[in-house]
């Protein structure tokens, strides 16, 4: 608990600390700024954050079990998206992802392929609950194929986006389709009919 009660600033100081550092990171290194110290910017905001809450009262404990419900809370998303690198990369090496290309190209035609690859990429994520997966995997099939047909990649990664998040919010294996019921107490299918 508290002891006393920060001012706003205090609680704007760790997101300005972050942006001001990620900033810096993309102005030394540019292009490449996802290759620079991104981990350590967030860990200083996250210092800064905890050195302002201990300042205004809060206990250690309190701010480590914070932490660690927070890492527990994010584990399983953070798995899921460690998985599905794993799947586009394995599908792509195997071959798969090049095979998707190839038939593709034999069976849609320009008139019919950003509807054909909206309804698609709903499907099958629909079927898996994973809009990052279908857009990882057939999303990168429909990309090269739409290319080949000399179709916008704007328009391609548009209709690929939109089929794979509407399939993601209308299955019931969604984990974000039965996290926000779960979290205003009602209940899946009642959350997906509305």
């Amino acid at each position: 608990m508290l002891s006393k009660k920060p001012l706003y600033v205090f609680a704007l100081l760790p997101i300005l600390v972050l942006i001001a550092l990620l900033a810096y990171n993309v102005f030394i290194y540019g292009d490449n700024s996802l290759g620079g110290a991104n981990q350590l910017a967030l860990l200083i905001a996250a210092t800064v954050a905890g050195l302002i809450g201990i300042q205004f009262g809060s206990k250690w404990k309190t701010i480590i079990r914070g932490i660690s419900e927070s890492i527990t809370s994010t584990t399983p998303s953070i798995i899921i998206l460690l998985l599905i690198g794993a799947l586009a990369g394995t599908w792509l090496i195997s071959g798969i992802v090049p095979a998707m290309i190839y038939y593709g190209l034999q069976i849609l035609s320009p008139e019919i392929f950003l509807f054909a690859s909206c309804i698609i990429c709903a499907i099958v994520s629909l079927a898996t609950g994973s809009s990052w997966s279908t857009i990882a995997t057939i999303g990168i099939a429909l990309l090269g194929i739409g290319q080949v047909l000399g179709i916008s990649e704007g328009l391609i990664a548009g209709s690929i986006i939109s089929g794979a998040y509407f399939g993601d919010k209308m299955s019931p294996m969604s984990d974000t389709t039965n996290l926000a019921p779960a979290m205003v107490g009602t209940d899946l299918f009642t959350h997906i009919r509305y």
